[in-house]
């Protein structure tokens, strides 16, 4: 974390780097997804020297994570669906497609 961060920040940064290696993520991987990211709201917010134009004018790094979740505007992607149906050891699940993983799951 850069000096003179927020406590607000510090936690920002520790939870995040915690979620990508809770999800399989590396060490290395984690630390640099989590800074970027507390960065970049650090911009977004003032609260730095200096902030690129992407920084400031795309959209928020909650409000995209949001849209990749579970609950986001098409629910979950055809890669969650089929992890679910061989953790439940559904047959066929290889030449199903989205649709048809939904229904057998009852999504």
């Amino acid at each position: 974390m850069p000096r003179g961060s927020s406590p607000k920040r510090e936690r920002q940064y520790e939870h995040i780097k915690e979620s990508v290696e809770d999800r399989g993520g590396s060490a290395k991987r984690a630390e640099e997804i989590a800074a970027r990211t507390v960065n970049k709201e650090r911009a977004r917010a003032g609260e730095s020297k200096t902030a690129s134009k992407a920084s400031l004018g795309d959209m928020s790094s909650s409000k995209r994570g949001g849209l990749r979740s579970h609950s986001g505007a098409q629910g979950p992607t055809y890669d969650q669906l089929y992890e679910e149906a061989k953790r439940r050891d559904i047959h066929g699940r290889s030449s199903m497609n989205k649709a048809e993983l939904k229904q057998k799951l009852g999504h």
